[in-house]
């Protein structure tokens, strides 16, 4: 496949997807393409079905209805939920990462910064301990994490180093898709800005694709390229995410983004 082909394949391809909790509808006939190199914001109040989408979109849940198809290396287009556990499992050790809102559910936290960002590495194929080590390093030193505490646990980390620290942990295999849920959610508003700038430039240095769930516009603002915007399950407008935010159609758009202007 050409890069020009790769271009024009979606890397993800989510198709009528539906999932509901008995009687509760969790997300409705969703259906998006994400290209590679894009960043899509999934942005909604709390209950819109934000998180219930992102966990069917990283296989994390299984929809009643509709599929999501990933495009591997080889461009082959793979059912995120028919695929054998074995392959799922290498997919999110390589190819995926998930970046949880809170550090600790995406940490271990007994192990050393370093074992953990090295954890990831070993998962996938590496077994030479100075090579692992010299990249736990460099990646510590590319999320801003003291190198020095490379052997600290993540549980003597403030909020944001432990943070930092999934992102680095994360990252460190070169995925080609990352998932992120409310990423900086729960931080201080300066420690919120200062990962902000250090995942846009870590997103647009790697070329990475990611699906990002917020209910931050600022958040959705400035890491986003487009913008799906969720209501009770069902997306209710979507666009580029300057378009969108700029000039909301949906009425409840408008109510999103006036609430922000004025408070």
């Amino acid at each position: 496949m050409t890069e020009t082909e790769n271009l024009q394949t979606p890397l993800l391809s989510v198709q009528s997807v539906t999932k509901t909790y008995g009687p509760h509808l969790g997300c409705s006939d969703i259906s998006f393409d994400l290209y590679p190199g894009e960043v899509v914001g999934i942005v909604g109040e709390s209950g819109s079905g934000k998180t219930t989408l992102l966990n069917c979109l990283a296989g994390r849940l299984t929809p009643d209805a509709g599929k999501v198809l990933y495009t591997d290396r080889l461009g082959s287009a793979l059912n995120v939920h028919t695929v054998s556990e074995p392959q799922r499992r290498m997919l999110m050790r390589t190819d995926w990462a998930f970046v949880h809102q809170h550090a600790r559910d995406g940490l271990r936290m007994t192990v050393s910064a370093g074992g953990n960002v090295g954890e990831r590495l070993m998962a996938g194929g590496a077994r030479h301990y100075g090579n692992i080590r010299e990249q736990a390093l460099d990646w510590l030193e590319k999320t801003e994490v003291d190198v020095s505490r490379i052997d600290d646990r993540p549980d003597t980390f403030s909020g944001g180093m432990q943070q930092r620290l999934q992102i680095a942990r994360n990252l460190v295999t070169g995925p080609r898709l990352v998932f992120m849920d409310e990423p900086t959610g729960g931080l201080d508003v300066s420690v919120q800005a200062r990962l902000l700038d250090l995942l846009r430039g870590l997103v647009s240095e790697m070329g990475l694709s990611a699906i990002i769930v917020t209910h931050d516009l600022a958040v959705a603002r400035l890491l986003s390229h487009r913008l799906v915007v969720m209501r009770r399950g069902q997306i209710v407008e979507t666009g580029l995410t300057d378009q969108v935010l700029d000039d909301p159609q949906d009425a409840y758009t408008q109510l999103l983004v006036s609430s922000v202007l004025h408070p």
